[in-house]
Order: structure tokens, then sequence, then C-alpha cells
């Protein structure tokens, strides 16, 4: 017999951030008179949150022992007979993980940013900002229902824009939110249109209901075509997660996100928004299993991501740069294993990746303030001695990035890598090789990231080199003489506390969440035609028969390759990368210009839009609407008022003569008509 849950306890989970985000929100800010001071705002929050996150890990031991939740809470509207709207909660494995990593690093980046943002003046806004996130997204992994999870969707992507542009006064900030904003609505055009089709073919928005229909929708076509209404059901509902999870080619809003705050880095782009499209497309595994279509077209943005978004972090300079296009390398891991149906081991990598990635973003943040707000590695180089703390943290965080044995990483990435190895569904080759050259190119970049800030020569200090930022008063940088401190203590908890997880969680929970029967319930898989999970638990041994298997495959020698390659360029000999990167300056020309995407959504997306705009604009509203109607209108009445006033002759003999003419034609027609009814 299933255990019940608390609906109360269960109520308090998302409120509990929301109530701190709104006492923060509005007593804390110039909307109600600053009534809060500070101290008063950043605890608020952190008490909410801690709330939220200690409830997550009970209701996650109450699952472990047998619990489960799927109801609903409130009616907001009933259409027809059928259709009803409301909230509810589907509590089982997947939404009890899923809340705990969110609540647990947001509790993290909230800790954090009292010591980050401790000189802002928006401190309380960031703080009722970041509380508002993580209500958002707890109603997005809690809810049983499309209409939760479409408003839980579109509320992290409006407060991301917010995040965004914290910093409004910089135009960068605002255009980098603005950037991010326009692509999530070309996503979240397409997945309400998946849940449209779901709704108008199965009548319901509850999850269980539209998936005891799975098999109707496949029997169905998309009126007026011959594609199948599943696949293209399910295409759309992936559309939505390519931009909120940042996939090729709607993937050009993250990197500009850094103009963030450091902390919404780590939150939005490690366990939370980003990870959104992965835990729905896991969600609707019922869905997605009836379709190999939409499984090939997921596998091959994934690959397509996860190499090629990865060569771009190799010519990267900005610290956080670094780190976010490895979060769309590491994103586009995630969707290669949903598109072999490895649905345990993406969400099993999005765990492990949300606390190794929150520690790699916190990190940057870390030696963004030892070293006064300078983010380019260049000017950075020997902080091991001065940020020891950041130094080892952080080194946990790379070793786990580049999947070595025994850290988190290896366990989730090395699992997806041979769910594809033995997937044979369209696309899979082409997705080994991406995985594989992923690999090498992961350890490049991490540890090219890792021994130009912590080891080699110190670079900091000068000023000869110009700034790679648009706004250089807030990248200042060491003066001459200064020296890169260690931060704060609140800053230094959180990434001691996240690397743990980072080094440790993987060892621990693969065998019951990926190879057991963790995700039973909330993840269907048919291992008759997609047999990739199936193989992944047959080759499985142990973990730590895993790790040392590991040391034998060319994965290992893949990772320990780029791993020297980034000592020997950029430790050892430093000259290489300047030698290599003249020879084939017009591939670094193409890297450095990213794909040249950003210059044809530019040209072809933002000027069309503008050009269709005008034209539109011209026609429409100057010659159509002003001219004829509106200019049109007001002609016409001054026309008609020309000729009337012609007969306004303000003399009153004038106006009695035409009465009497008036009178006398009134009489004679009438008189002409009663004549004619007697005839």
């Amino acid at each position: 017999m299933t255990a019940a849950m608390n609906t109360t306890l269960l109520i308090a989970i998302p409120l509990a951030p929301l109530f701190g985000a709104i006492i923060a929100g509005f007593f804390g800010t110039k909307f109600l008179g600053n009534l809060l001071g500070r101290k008063a705002c950043h605890r608020i929050t952190i008490f909410g949150v801690a709330v939220a996150c200690g409830l997550s890990i009970t209701v996650l031991l109450d699952v472990l022992a047998g619990a489960r939740f799927n109801g609903n809470l409130y009616e907001w509207m009933r259409l027809g007979d059928e259709l009803v709207l409301s909230i509810g909660f589907l509590i089982d494995p997947l939404s009890a993980m899923m809340m705990v990593v969110v609540t647990f690093v947001s509790l993290m980046v909230h800790i954090y940013t009292i010591g980050y943002m401790s000189e802002d003046e928006g401190y309380n806004r960031f703080f009722a900002y970041i509380s508002l996130f993580t209500f958002a997204m707890l109603m997005l992994v809690m809810s049983n229902n499309f209409l939760q999870l479409f408003f839980g969707w579109e509320a992290v992507g409006l407060v991301s824009y917010l995040l965004i542009g914290f910093w409004y006064t910089r135009p960068t900030a605002i255009f980098a939110n603005m950037k991010a904003f326009l692509v999530n609505r070309v996503g979240d055009f397409g997945f309400i249109l998946g849940i449209g089709l779901i709704l108008a073919s199965t009548g319901t928005m509850d999850y269980q209901e539209a998936f005891g229909q799975a098999e109707n929708i496949l029997a169905q076509n998309l009126p007026g075509t011959s594609w199948n209404l599943m696949t293209v059901a399910c295409i759309c509902l992936f559309i939505g997660a390519m931009g909120k999870s940042a996939q090729f080619p709607l993937h050009v809003w993250l990197p500009d996100s850094m103009e963030g705050p450091t902390p919404i880095s780590a939150l939005i782009h490690a366990a939370t928004m980003v990870t959104a499209g992965i835990f729905m497309v896991s969600r609707m595994s019922p869905f997605f299993e009836l379709s190999d279509a939409a499984l090939s077209f997921i596998l091959i943005i994934g690959s397509i991501t996860a190499l090629f978004m990865g060569f771009l972090g190799i010519v990267q300079n900005d610290i956080k740069r670094v780190v976010a296009y490895s979060t769309l390398s590491q994103l586009g891991y995630m969707t290669i294993a949903l598109g072999v149906s490895a649905y345990p081991a993406a969400i099993f990598h999005l765990m492990t990746h949300a606390f190794f990635k929150a520690l790699l973003f916190l990190g940057a943040g870390s030696v963004i303030m030892g070293m006064h707000h300078d983010q380019d590695m260049r000017r950075m180089g020997g902080l091991y001695k001065y940020m020891p703390i950041t130094w080892f943290t952080s080194l946990v965080g790379s070793l786990a990035l580049i999947g070595t044995p025994f850290f988190s990483g290896f366990y989730s990435k090395d699992s997806i890598i041979e769910a594809v190895a033995a997937s044979s569904i369209y696309g899979s080759t082409f997705a080994y090789w991406s995985v594989m050259i992923g690999v090498f190119v992961t350890a490049f970049y991490s540890f090219r990231m890792y021994f130009l800030v912590f080891h080699g020569k110190e670079r900091f200090g000068h000023h000869d080199q110009a700034s790679e930022h648009g706004h250089d008063e807030d990248h200042h940088g060491l003066a001459a003489g200064q020296k890169p401190h260690e931060s704060p203590w609140v800053v230094t908890l959180p990434l001691v506390l996240l690397a743990i997880p980072s080094a440790v969680l993987g060892f621990y929970t693969i065998e019951p969440m990926l190879i057991g029967d963790f995700f039973k319930e909330s993840i269907l898989v048919d291992s008759e035609v997609h047999p990739a999970m199936t193989e992944l638990s047959g080759m499985f041994h142990g973990a730590v028969a895993m790790a040392l298997h590991a040391t034998s495959t060319a994965v290992f020698w893949l990772a320990f390759a780029g791993v020297l390659c980034a000592a020997l360029f950029y430790l050892w000999m430093p000259q290489i990368p300047t030698a290599l990167a003249r020879i084939f300056s017009p591939l670094k020309v193409v890297l450095d210009n990213k794909y040249y995407l950003d210059t044809l959504n530019q040209v072809v997306f933002a000027k069309g839009a503008l050009f269709i705009g005008g034209s539109f604009w011209r026609s429409g509203d100057q010659k159509i609407i002003d001219g004829w109607f509106v200019n049109g209108s007001a002609k016409l009445v001054s026309w008609i008022a020309s000729i009337v006033r012609q007969v306004q002759s303000g003399y009153l003999y004038h106006y009695a003569f035409a009465m009497i003419v008036c009178v006398i034609g009134i009489m004679t027609w009438t008189l002409y008509t009663h004549l004619g009814s007697i005839k």
C-alpha cells in the first residue's frame, strides 16, 4: 500500500520561498519605502529557501519509503463538463529528486549572495528575485498537469529576464536579457503548440490522463497532413526544451546571459532553468517513446550542441563564458541521453551536473571577487597561493566535469556514453563520435581555464592589455602591486558544501538511480524497442568496478590527453597556442564569432523583423489606418461641413424662407400620397 503525504507540507515547499520573495520585494525595496534592511531581507529569503530545502529532503525520504502523491489542490476553472484547469502536485521519485536539487543549490546561492552582492545597491531586490525564481522552478517540477507546467515554465523565463538584466543601467545587460527573453519565446511558441495538440486530441491537461490516451494520439495524423500527430506534438514540446535548455540553434542566449551577477549564473545555468527542458522530456517519456522520429531529432540536436558548443569554450577568455559554454555542451550530453531513451541517465547527469556546475560558477565568482571584478583569464595565474579554498574546490569541480573516475560526473557522463554506444536509433553514430570528441574537448577547455587561473605565471596587476568587456569600469581588476585575496566565509562555505556532492554523490547514487528501479514509476522506457538502458544495466558491476574499468577505456585516455594538452599549451609551452592561432586563423575567426549565428540572427531575423514590421507600419498603420480611417474620416467630415456651411447665412428671413419651402414640400408630398391611396 502506498503511503500518503501531508498536503500542507507539500504546499509549504513552494510557498516558503514565495513569501520570502514577497516580503523582500515589497518591504525591502523602494516600492514600499525600504522598510526592511539588508540583513532582514537576506535572512527572510534564506529562511524560506531553507524551509523548502528541509521539507524537500523530508519528501524525498518519504518517497524512498514508498509514499506518493498525485492530486489537485485547487480548481481554477472548469470549461464544459470535462476540461478542468487546476493546480496540483505529482510527487514521485523524479519530482522529489528535482525538488531537493533545486532547493539545495538555491540555498547555496542565497548564502553565497550575501558575500558576492554585499556592495550592490540592488541587494534586497536581488534576494527577492532569486527567491521568486526558486518558487517558479518548484511549481514547474511539482506540477501534475500541463497548465501548471506552463505557468512554471513561463515564470522562470520571466524571472530570468529580470535577473540577467539585473544591472539594468548597462546596455550589454539589457541586450542580453532581451535576447534571452526573445529566444525563449521562439521555443515557448513550439511548447504551447505541443500542449495544444495534446489537449485537442485528449481533452485533458492532466499528465496521467493524457498518458493513458497516448496510443490514441499515435493513431492520428495532424489534420490536413500525413504527419503523425504524436511525432508533431513531441517535436513541438522539444522545441520548447530547445529554448529553455539552450540547444542549437536556440542556444545563443545563454552565453550572453553571463551579463547577470554570478550567483544567478549558477542558479539559472546549473540546476534550474536550463534543466527544465531535460526534466520535461523525461516526464513526457510515455509520449516520446512512441516516436522514433522525434527521438532522432532530439539526438541530432543534442549531438550538435554537445560537440560544437564545446569547441567554442576553447577560445573564450572570460572565465564565466568558459563555464557557460561548458554548460551548453553538458546540456547536449543530457539531450543525447534523451534521444537514445536513456532518460534516467539524462536525469542522473542533470543531478550530478547541477552540483559541480554550480560549484564551478560560484568558484568563478569567487575568483572574480579576488581579482577585483576582472574576468579575463589572461590577467590571472598563480591564484592557488592566494585563494586556497577556491582553488581546491574549483579543482574538484573541474575533475567532476571531465569525468574523472570516482567523481560524480564520471558516473553520469560515462553512463551516457555507454548508452549511446548501445543504441541503434538513427543518428546514434553521429552522437557517439560527438560525445567521444567532446570528452577530449571538455577536458581541454576545463583545464585550460584551471591552469590559466590558478597556476603558471602571475599576470595580474598590469593594465597593458585591452579589456574584453564593454563595461570596463566594472571589471577594473587589480592595481599594480595588489594581490588577490580569498573570499569571505559566506562565499567559501557554499563552495565546500557543493564540492562534497560533486566528489561523492555519483558513487553512492548510481546503482539505485540508474541501475535500480528508482525512476521506474516516473519514466517509461520501452526496453524492447530502445534497449540502451537494459544493456547499460547489464554492463554494470558496481561503482568501484566501473571506475576501475574506466582507466582502460578510450574515454579515460581522451580526457587524460585533454588535460595533458592543456598543461602543455598553457603551462609548459605557452607559445604553442599562439602559433596555432596564427596558423589556423580562419578557424579561430569562425570560433571567435561563434559560427556567425549571432550575426545571422541580427541580419536575417532581427533586421528582417524590422523590415517586415516597418513595411506593415508604413502600408498598414500610416496609409490604411492613419491615412484612410483616421485622417480620411476627418477629411470627409471637413468636406461635408464645407458644403453645409454654405447654407448657414445667419439671416433670419433666409431660415424662415427655408422652413416655409420645407413645409410646402411636406404638405405636397403628404397630399400626393393620400390621393394615390384613394385611387
